[in-house]
């Protein structure tokens, strides 16, 4: 590179991150006011600031360096004053800190130190008496004795804790403390006593007491006012302070105080008067509150006037402050702050606390500061001070004058940067260097002239042609850098399947495709947005997930919810550009509930009703289905309408084919091509009109009864369907073959049963039967007619030759004679049977139906006398009973079963062995034994062997498996059951016994016995 390239490059420079360490305030002194005899007896002025290294702090008094290391009762805490053993004379004054570090130093704020104190009266004697006229004005001095601190006043009347009373005629100025009388009363006689508190110190304290006497040589005649407390000619009034103006006459009759502005403007609603119009109050004092204000006292016998101009004044407050700045040696700077403030403020410059003067490169106009040429010994800490009579503010701010060679440290080129082809390239120069660097560009070996001013680079419409290493070379005096990035030229990317708008149905799962065409050598991620929103997909894994390879970014939403529906972006970033693509998906579902569905008109059978669409969730309604619900239903049932059916157009319809009288619900379900959607919510409930039962009774007949009895029943009505009030049942019967109907009127809903009782009905007598119903609307149908019989007669005979025989322990045979003819009609028999005829308890009955004339009772008692009668019996009841018999039954069978059973197998012919079984006194004697063979395959082809003897044979299949049972059989019965003996085809012979005492002969064949017992 030649020399004389240099000056036509382009300057660059970098001070943006460039550190202000120098001091700056948290916390600056304020002003203190202290009771002379504080009780800490300590002040604490408090100053703290901020800076790398910490600064360190000193302090002056009344522009005095404190020599701290001196002085035994002031020291440093951090950065703020404390003194001990305060002293009035030594520590009153203005204080101001100084915090310094390397970098400089800033002067504080001043702050006084001022000690409040009230001293007591000089003399505490009676004060001299004031003599005054009655209607005579007077003013009581108080006369208030050294003191520091605002001050307030009241004055005793007598004693204390009388105090006198402000009013119209009375008036105590907080400015002298004096007490004012307009004219004075007989009742005002006495002792005054003026008392003073120090707001600061809550010191209070009494003078002497002032006697008013009443003279006695007559009483003072009407007077013009005499304003007697009044404000100064001029009052200056700092902003925003609460101006107070005292105004106070004497006069007799009493003035009336009043206020007004010289300049007529009306004062503003802040402005208050206080103490009968004594004071005027003007909170927030502002400029447009200046001017000349006037009191008036007037009475009947004339006015007089007072004015003074009240001023405005504002110490100084910023509009424009200075901050803190880096610039490179050798160039200039320029610092301006502006202030407000009346009067005017003036300014000054401070370097580390000391005064700029004017001079060669320095200049300062007004609140301007200019320094040209800048070198080091420019660096430090700057403060502009702003002031006038009412106050001084300052304005700190840190210079740094910088030189330093040129470095990329901090924003070196992208050692790769990638670019799509026919895109604009901007490479950016920015080395850190003061002052600033000329730069020039490489590419490669070839030195690049066409820059901009900044030393930026740009490259437009790039081709692969520009793929090369980029160098920027900066210089100035104090030495050169350089950086260099390689620039990489990349095709552009193509998306190849984008998403289309599509339709789908709620709960379906769908695959939006977004694939891509892209340079192998960049890096591609895929996004998507779900209107406008990001979508989460790890939050949102249950709908959403991103399927495919490092070229497609396809997303797949799983069983879709209406709320999917809406605008989807694919959003496709490499490192040289951004693309996107995106479609619109309708998600369609079943409509959403209608609304508002309410009764417009209601019939007996009819109810017309209106409601309000819901959604139709992207498919159009295409009908509805009206749902009704009464207190006789179980649940929501549909109902028909007119028109049949609704179509989705249509937001009324009559349902029909109610019932009368009962209270109703109404919902309406849309449906849409995608299916039916949640039902509307209820209607009101509404009752239908009433109306004349239109619903017979059923199943009408009866029978039965007592003697000239006839029972008419039937199935009630329900309450759904007796449409009114009032309902109830008309029976009508007469005797079949004649034409009159006998009637009977129920009135209870629920009854399902009539009797009517007449000595003249024959027995057993048919007659035809109808039911009705009504309410208080009318009569209503009668049921088809049947035919009842009245009630018969029991049969007036009992059974004959009745024989009883125990067949068992537990049974009992009866057998009687069948009845002749008879009147009465005979339906059955029944058997009484009875243990004791004192225990009625202990009654059982059997009942057998027809002409059978015998019948076993079972499930008795062993070894017990039963007796026994038999009576006829018919719907009327049972006849009369026959003559009581008794029997015994059986002792019990043994209840042990045959023991020591031994058997022997032989071809198929099985021999049984056992033990005889004995029966004890109280059991009937064995006289047989019961052998019980059963076979799965053949059970039904094996007889069971009774013997008298304890032996038997049995020839048995050898292709079977066989259980043999034995039982003791005695008159009671048959006995307990032996083990059942498990014989097995392969145990062919073989031996065993049911003691499992076995020979060794018989073990194996045992043991394949009892593997093959599961099939049992």
């Amino acid at each position: 590179m030649t020399a004389s390239l240099w000056p036509q490059l382009t300057a660059a420079s970098c001070t943006e991150d460039v550190i202000f360490q120098g001091p700056r305030w948290r916390t600056e002194p304020s002003d203190l006011i202290l009771p002379i005899n504080s009780p800490d007896h300590q002040a604490t002025i408090m100053c703290e600031a901020e800076g790398s290294p910490p600064p360190q702090y000193r302090w002056s008094l009344n522009g005095t360096l404190i020599d701290l290391g001196n002085d035994y009762r002031r020291h440093m805490s951090g950065g703020s004053l404390i003194i001990s053993n305060l002293d009035k004379d030594q520590d009153t004054g203005a204080y101001q800190c100084t915090a310094f570090n390397t970098w400089g130093s800033i002067l504080s704020r001043r702050a006084s130190l001022q000690f409040a104190y009230l001293e007591n009266f000089k003399t505490q004697t009676v004060r001299s008496a004031v003599n005054v006229r009655e209607g005579q004005g007077v003013v009581l001095l108080c006369g208030p004795p050294p003191h520091s601190g605002e001050l307030t006043f009241a004055w005793i009347f007598n004693e204390y804790p009388y105090f006198v009373q402000q009013d119209s005629r009375r008036f105590i100025s907080q400015e002298t403390g004096s007490l004012y009388f307009a004219k004075v009363e007989p009742t005002d006689v006495g002792n005054y006593t003026c008392v003073v508190n120090n707001t600061v110190t809550k010191e209070k304290i009494l003078s002497s007491p002032t006697p008013l006497v009443l003279r006695s040589d007559g009483v003072m005649g009407e007077y013009e006012p005499k304003i007697e407390v009044h404000f100064p000619d001029s009052v200056p009034a700092a902003k925003e302070s609460v101006v107070k103006l005292e105004c106070f006459a004497l006069g007799n009759p009493v003035p009336e105080i009043s206020w007004r502005r010289t300049s007529g403007v009306p004062f503003p609603s802040k402005v208050k008067t206080k103490n009968s119009n004594a004071i005027l109050e003007i909170p927030n004092f502002q400029q447009e509150d200046a001017g000349t204000y006037e009191c008036m006292a007037e009475n009947r016998r004339g006015k007089n006037a007072a004015r003074g101009r009240i001023s405005f004044h504002a110490k100084p407050h910023w509009l424009q402050t200075i901050t803190d700045t880096a610039l490179s040696i050798e160039e200039n700077l320029f610092w301006e702050c502006k202030a407000n403030g009346k009067p005017k403020p003036s300014y000054s410059w401070l370097k580390n606390g000391e005064q700029v003067m004017a001079e060669g490169r320095v200049q300062i106009e007004n609140g301007a500061l200019s320094i040209a040429a800048l070198n080091l010994s420019d660096s430090g800490m700057y403060q502009c001070v702003a002031e006038n009579k009412h106050g001084i503010i300052y304005s700190s701010a840190q210079l740094m004058v910088l030189a330093s060679p040129p470095s990329f440290s901090k924003s070196p080129l992208r050692a790769l940067l990638k670019a799509r082809s026919g895109s604009e390239v901007t490479l950016e120069c920015k080395p850190q260097a003061s002052p600033p660097a000329i730069s020039l560009w490489k590419k490669g070996n070839e030195i690049l002239i066409t820059l901009f001013p900044n030393g930026t680079l740009k490259i437009a419409n790039v081709t692969k042609r520009d793929a090369a290493s980029y160098t920027c070379i900066a210089k100035n005096q104090f030495g050169t850098a350089s950086t260099t990035g390689k620039l990489l030229i990349t095709d552009p990317t193509r998306i190849t399947m984008r998403p289309t708008n599509m339709e789908i149905i709620v709960g379906e799962s769908i695959v939006i495709p977004c694939q891509i065409a892209c340079d192998p050598a960049l890096d591609v991620s895929f996004s998507w947005a779900f209107n406008g929103q990001l979508i989460d997909f790890q939050r949102d894994s249950d709908h959403f997930e991103r399927v495919g390879g490092s070229i497609s970014g396809d997303l797949m939403i799983r069983n879709i919810q209406l709320s999917h529906g809406g605008k989807y972006v694919c959003v496709i970033d490499t490192d040289v550009e951004s693309l996107s693509t995106s479609a619109i998906l309708v998600v369609k579902g079943p409509p959403g509930p209608p609304d508002k569905v309410s009764v417009e008109e209601i019939t007996d059978s009819t109810a017309q009703l209106s409601w309000t669409p819901g959604r139709d969730n992207g498919s159009p309604i295409t009908g509805y289905i009206i749902q009704a619900r009464t207190p006789f239903t179980v649940g929501w049932q549909a109902v028909d309408t007119v028109p049949e059916v609704v179509n989705g157009n249509m937001l009324t319809a009559t349902v029909v084919g109610l019932n009368a009288w009962v209270e109703y619900e109404f919902r309406v379900v849309a449906r849409n091509t995608v299916g039916l959607g949640e039902p509307s919510p209820s209607s009101a409930k509404t009752r239908t009109e009433d109306a004349i039962p239109d619903t017979a009774p059923t199943d009408v007949g009866g029978g039965g009864g007592t003697k000239s009895e006839l029972v008419i029943t039937w199935e009630p009505v329900s309450e759904e369907l007796q449409n009114g009030e009032g309902f109830g049942y008309i029976i009508a019967f007469r005797p079949v073959g004649t034409v009159t109907w006998t009637r009977a009127v129920i009135s209870t809903p629920g009854v399902a049963r009539y009797v009517f009782r007449n000595d003249t009905i024959p027995p057993f007598s048919p007659f035809d039967v109808k039911v009705g119903a009504y309410n208080n609307r009318g009569q209503g149908p009668f049921s088809s007619i049947a035919t009842v019989y009245s009630a018969e007669e029991v049969p007036s005979v009992a059974p004959k030759r009745v024989r009883a025989r125990s067949v068992s322990a537990a049974k009992i045979e009866v057998i009687w004679e069948a009845l002749p003819a008879i009147p009465e009609r005979v339906l059955g028999y029944e058997v009484v049977y009875w243990e004791d005829d004192t225990k009625p308890d202990t009654v059982g009955k059997v009942r057998i139906s027809g002409n059978s004339t015998q019948v076993n009772i079972t499930g008795l008692k062993a070894n017990t006398v039963y007796y026994l009668s038999v009576a006829a019996f018919n719907t009327a009841g049972p006849g009369p009973q026959s003559a009581p018999i008794n029997n015994t039954t059986k002792k019990p069978p043994p209840d042990r079963a045959p023991l020591n059973i031994q058997w022997t197998m032989i071809g198929s012919t099985l021999t049984l062995h056992w033990d005889p079984v004995v029966a004890m006194e109280t059991e009937s004697k064995v006289t047989g034994y019961l052998v019980s063979p059963s076979s799965r395959h053949h059970y039904n082809d094996i007889n069971t062997i009774l013997t008298n003897k304890t032996t038997a044979e049995l020839t048995l299949s050898a292709s079977d498996n066989y259980l043999i049972q034995i039982k003791a059989v005695s008159e009671g019965g048959e006995g307990v059951g032996s083990e059942p003996i498990h014989i097995h085809k392969l145990s062919m012979g073989a031996r065993g016994s049911g003691s499992s005492r076995l020979s060794p002969l018989c073990r194996s064949a045992v043991l394949i016995s009892a593997l093959l017992s599961s099939v049992w």
